[in-house]
């Protein structure tokens, strides 16, 4: 699996409009317990379906994109945090040590 860089406004449509699971995750780069977030995120991955798309905000440098999140999906802006998108709703939000590939594969399956 690889992450789709997450990096215009124009993507939220897109996955706003998509049938099907999208997940985003939402990353600081200046913030050790996200970076382990994302690393024991990425271990476990391969349980995902390979159909669902995998985006990855930058917040740091996407900081307008990571508020639409919030407004667009209503949900707190939590970094790091992980959403969860089926048909343009936001089923699964999770955040710091909650975020777990298991859990989102489990969502999936159900």
């Amino acid at each position: 699996m690889t992450w789709v860089n997450l990096n215009s406004i124009a993507q939220l449509d897109e996955i706003k409009g998509a049938s099907g699971y999208s997940l985003i995750f939402k990353h600081s780069t200046r913030c050790s317990i996200s970076m382990m977030a994302k690393k024991n995120f990425e271990l476990d991955w391969n349980v995902i379906p390979e159909d669902t798309k995998l985006y990855f905000l930058d917040l740091i440098s996407y900081r307008d994109i990571s508020n639409a999140i919030a407004t667009l999906f209503e949900v707190a802006h939590q970094s790091p945090q992980i959403l969860l998108i089926k048909d343009g709703d936001c089923v699964l939000e999770a955040s710091h040590s909650d975020i777990s590939a298991d859990e989102v594969a489990e969502v999936i399956a159900a």
